[in-house]
Order: structure tokens, then sequence, then C-alpha cells
């Protein structure tokens, strides 16, 4: 395994960092990041960015809202948040186990006298309450891990930021954001910050090795990235793209997430359909779409394209069943 040394707090360059090291680094087998973002939010790939935040909040307080290329909910980032990456080889992408790559940060934690658990989909949890998710993105024979972990993010902007819509709210039995969630900060005997806590995973990570073995990104490295930020992670169009009119929408929240479609049919036939929501997947949705597009409003029709496809890869733990019940 090897580390990149990462200050940069842009979201939009971290985002585009990791796309770049996943798409480029084949010479390593593992690769270890650790970041920081300033106030911004992530979206999930999946989602409707304006369905999940406070939009007039957002613009008040200079908040950065960007899409990164995972599945799973969005999530809140500030200075007292850590977030960190694991990208390795891997000859079986079919399944996301998120509990074998959660297993670093709840050891660092038994170590500080903090008893952490894995819970859910993608939960880290300490006394019930969430303080790290989780989430991935897969193609060809990789895979990259991240999880965002609250150390001493203000989670009163959390709450406001993050505009968390009912039905995930009463589906998970719960009253606010606020209520759900807390800082690793609240939970430790000695007082150290983020910083503190930054390095005692990255010791954790490398245990065992006299060095960390660190990869230093070049002028071309950081010229593929910016390009890639510009191209991508700076831009409307991928953060929060066009929202065609629809005259149809649907949801459902299963245990593997939430899916919502929007339709627009017309004379009987899908003229547009577009998928949103916090569940996972490998496959790129708008290839779903144009196969959806075009065919008759009808199940007999829409199952006949489902058929010729591969669920799981597209909406991971969600059934055909569940996934017609989501547009008829």
């Amino acid at each position: 395994m090897i580390y990149i040394r990462n200050e940069d707090n842009r979201p939009q360059f971290n985002l585009a960092l990791e796309q770049y090291v996943f798409d480029s680094l084949d010479q390593f087998d593992e690769i270890f990041l650790l970041w920081i973002n300033e106030p911004s939010i992530i979206v999930g790939k999946h989602q409707n960015t304006i369905q999940e935040i406070n939009l007039n909040y957002i613009k008040e307080n200079n908040i950065n809202v960007v899409r990164r290329l995972s599945g799973g909910g969005a999530v809140y980032h500030d200075y007292g948040n850590l977030n960190y990456t694991i990208i390795s080889k891997s000859k079986d992408t079919s399944s996301f186990n998120f509990e074998a790559f959660s297993q670093p940060v709840i050891e660092v934690l038994a170590k500080l006298g903090v008893k952490a658990e894995f819970t859910g989909r993608n939960d880290i949890v300490i006394d019930g309450k969430k303080f790290c998710g989780n989430a991935q993105y897969m193609k060809k024979d990789k895979v990259l891990h991240h999880g965002a972990m609250l150390f001493d993010t203000d989670l009163g902007v959390l709450e406001k930021a993050l505009k968390v819509s009912k039905d995930k709210i009463v589906s998970k039995g719960i009253k606010s954001v606020r209520s759900r969630v807390t800082n690793i900060k609240d939970h430790l005997k000695d007082d150290i910050d983020v910083e503190d806590f930054k390095q005692l995973l990255l010791d954790h990570m490398f245990e065992g090795n006299k060095e960390i073995q660190e990869y230093k990104l070049t002028e071309e490295d950081y010229e593929n990235i910016n390009r890639l930020m510009e191209e991508r992670y700076d831009t409307w169009e991928w953060n929060f793209g066009s929202s065609p009119n629809f005259n149809i929408n649907k949801s459902n929240r299963y245990a593997s997430g939430k899916v919502e479609t929007q339709i627009e049919v017309k004379d009987g036939t899908i003229k547009n359909i577009k998928f949103y929501g916090d569940f996972f997947g490998s496959g790129e949705l708008s290839n779903l779409e144009e196969k959806l597009i075009g065919i008759k409003y009808r199940e007999e029709e829409i199952n006949k394209v489902l058929d010729s496809i591969d669920i799981g890869y597209y909406f991971s733990g969600i059934s055909k069943d569940e996934i017609i019940s989501c547009i008829i």
C-alpha cells in the first residue's frame, strides 16, 4: 500500500484527485488517501441534487455542492470532518463489502477507548449514533472505497444545509438529522484534534512498516487532476445537471436505499426518464434510461427491457420487481 499526501481543502480538487488516482495509477495494488474539505455538501452519484439540499442556506453561507462518483446519500463536510479513501485492485467487484473496509476506523477508535460498530448497509456508529458513512465505486478490476467521518463537525450547519426528505426520516425512525449523528471528539477521553486523529489513522494503516511508503504527485499529475476538476467536478452540469419537465414521479424506499423516478410520458410512450436515489450500483444509469426511452409505458414492455440487463449492476440489493414498482 502507498499513501498520497494531500493538503488541499477544495472538494472539487479532492474528488478529481480520487478519480485520477483510481483511473491512472495502475502500478499500485493499494492506495490510501486522507483529505479534509472546506464546508461542502457531497451528493451521491444518482441523486437529484436540488432535492437533497437547502439551496438558499447553501448560497447564503457559501457552501460548496459537488457530486461524487459513488452512490449513496448526501453528506456534509467541513474542516472538522475527515475523509479517507482506499483504492484497491480486486478480482471480485460483484459485491459491496463496506464492513471490511471500515475495520481500520473501528480499530483506531478501539485504541482510543471508544467502541464503534458497523451497522446497517454502510454506517459506523458510536452508542447507536452515526459518525461515518461509506460509499464505493467499482470499475473493471478496481474498487474505490471512501468514508466521511464526523470528528468535530458543526452539526448545526449540517442540519440546516442538508434537506433530508421526510420518508428517509420516517423510515429510520428518527425525528431529525441532528438526533442520529455524533462527533467522534465527544466520545474521546483525550483532547485531540482532527489532525491528530488523521495521523493516528495513517499510522495504523501502515502499522508494522518502518516508514510510510509515499507517492508524490508529479507536475503532470497535478495538470491532469486540475483538468479533470475543471471539466467535471467544477461544472454545474455534473453537480446539478438539467432537470427536464416530468409528469410522473414515483419513489419507494427499500433496505438497500431509496429509488425515485421522474418520467415524461406522452401518447403512452416514455419520452424521458431519470432515476435518482441513495442506492448503490456500478452501472451508468444513463445506459438503462436510454433503453427505456421510446417504449410504451406498460409493465410488459418495461419488464422486457429489465429482463435484458443485470438489475443488481445498476441497483445493488434491489430486485427487478421493486424497480418496476418505481416506474409503473
